[in-house]
């Protein structure tokens, strides 16, 4: 069928907009980090001008696609998961197409076409713009595959759809790729080289949301503090940059500027942060404007410098307290989130201990803590053996968690008699005369409905807390409406 298009130009966008009623059904569904969450608005911008509507019905649909990640085992097993069932669908219904995208593509991409022939169609993650190629490709009865790492693919240029979206918050990707290296880590394999979005198209897609009603947006990258635009090319390549380039580039720093004086009235948030990247001029941006959320999700990993030189983290123990410090300094209110592996190769009691040490010391909000399960293709998997028992990782991690506990316990009763800003987002899981929403620091709070609506900031006195709930009574409208 002929596909009739409008198309208009929008700053550095083309907009392509089919006139036609799309006919095809997209089933799509993430895993992992946000990144993923994220370009799984970009596929389906992409398949939408190629006739495909998103449904949240998996037994109508045409395509199937799976957005993967690979960063734990737990992840992969998921997705194994979720495979089976589609497949238990497809024999129902033979015509429907399955592929899988993102991070597990790369590394099992034979596997699943040719061994296990799960799947009709692998795509990494910078090769999402041939997707139109690959299906014409499955449709042809082929198989079909891409998943060669691009130097220069940021989609910079497409308008993503955006998908379960309350209508209030969204993510703004900004970088794509890693060049840290960390030795548990596959995203430099699975992701590619790191390279910057043009800002002028970060600038416009904000604009473009808060249009449309968005409150708060999210900038989104492997790892947002080492943002660099020089006219486009690799972070690494910066070296080689002309004098005119090297004056007139945009650090992170000044994009978070220029982000946050663009729209005054929407809250900002950026994740997620490196130690060894995060200036102390991006601490003095977030002080200087209201609009950026008093919060850092800032991953330490660990708090034995043993550790951190086995897993390649190019910061000491004591560099991350001085930047804890610089941040408590010039944001006395920042809240701060962690990710903490335990069990890591050759680590003993001692490094536990100076995990531990590092964690009374900070007294994080929350954190995102793990058992180290040792990942194939990384210089972890291929240099070290995994020689802490399942035992002692498991009794670590439990420490871990429980201390974590006490500490966001001790966060959340910092609040209590306090009014904070709090931003609408959706009705309480517990209580459907409940709203909930998150402070600038990312601490959910919840409170009587009464007039309020999805959107809204509005100003709440804290009266009571769990370790991971504020729970007060709205006082009116913040003056951020």
């Amino acid at each position: 069928m002929e596909k009739i298009i409008d198309e208009k130009q929008q700053g550095n966008t083309l907009i392509i907009e089919p006139k036609t009623e799309n006919k095809r059904k997209l089933f799509i569904e993430s895993y992992g980090c946000q990144m993923n969450f994220s370009d799984s608005e970009i596929v389906a911008s992409i398949l939408s001008k190629e006739g495909y509507n998103t449904t949240q019905q998996l037994e109508e649909a045409d395509l199937v696609l799976v957005n993967t990640c690979s960063i734990r085992e737990k992840a992969e097993q998921t997705v194994r998961k979720r495979l089976e069932k589609y497949n238990a669908v497809k024999r129902i219904n033979p015509n429907m197409k399955v592929g899988v995208l993102g991070c597990m593509a790369e590394r099992l991409k034979s596997k699943f076409l040719e061994e296990e022939k799960i799947v009709d169609l692998v795509v990494g993650p910078d090769a999402y713009k041939d997707l139109p190629n690959l299906i014409s490709e499955v449709e042809e009865g082929r198989n079909a595959v891409n998943v060669i790492l691009s130097k220069e693919e940021t989609y910079g240029d497409i308008s993503p759809v955006r998908l379960q979206t309350n209508g209030v918050s969204a993510f703004v990707s900004i970088t794509r790729g890693c060049d840290n290296m960390c030795t548990f880590c596959v995203v430099p394999f699975t992701r590619g080289r790191e390279r910057s979005r043009d800002p002028q198209s970060i600038i416009e897609e904000v604009n473009d949301l808060a249009e449309k009603g968005y409150k708060e947006i999210t900038l989104l990258g492997q790892n947002v503090d080492s943002y660099l635009w020089y006219g486009g090319g690799l972070k690494k390549d910066f070296k080689d940059a002309t004098p005119m380039q090297k004056a007139t580039a945009t650090n992170f720093a000044a994009l978070l500027n220029l982000v946050a004086e663009a729209q005054p009235k929407m809250r900002i948030r950026f994740s997620t942060s490196n130690p060894q990247d995060m200036t102390l001029d991006v601490i003095e941006v977030m002080a200087a404007h209201r609009n950026i959320c008093n919060y850092i999700h800032l991953p330490v990993q660990s708090g034995s410098d043993r550790m951190l030189q086995k897993m390649n983290r190019l910061h000491t123990r004591e560099e991350y307290f001085t930047l804890v410090d610089n941040i408590k300094k010039l944001i006395p209110d920042c809240g701060i989130s962690h990710d903490l592996i335990t069990g890591f190769p050759t680590e003993t009691e001692e490094d536990h201990q100076d995990t531990i040490s590092l964690m009374k010391y900070v007294k994080y909000d929350f954190g995102f803590m793990f058992a180290y399960s040792e990942r194939p293709g990384t210089m972890a998997a291929r240099k070290f053996e995994d020689d802490v028992p399942h035992d002692i990782k498991k009794r670590r991690l439990s420490e871990i968690v429980a201390l974590q506990q006490e500490h966001s316990r001790y966060r959340t009763q910092q609040f209590l008699g306090k009014t904070v800003e709090v931003l609408i987002e959706k009705s309480s899981k517990k209580s459907d005369a409940h709203w909930s929403g998150r402070t600038s620091q990312n601490t959910v709070a919840v409170f009587p409905k009464e007039n309020y609506k999805v959107g809204d900031f509005v100003n709440v006195k804290i009266n009571d807390c769990t370790s991971a709930t504020l729970i007060g009574e709205p006082v009116g409208y913040s003056d951020n409406n």
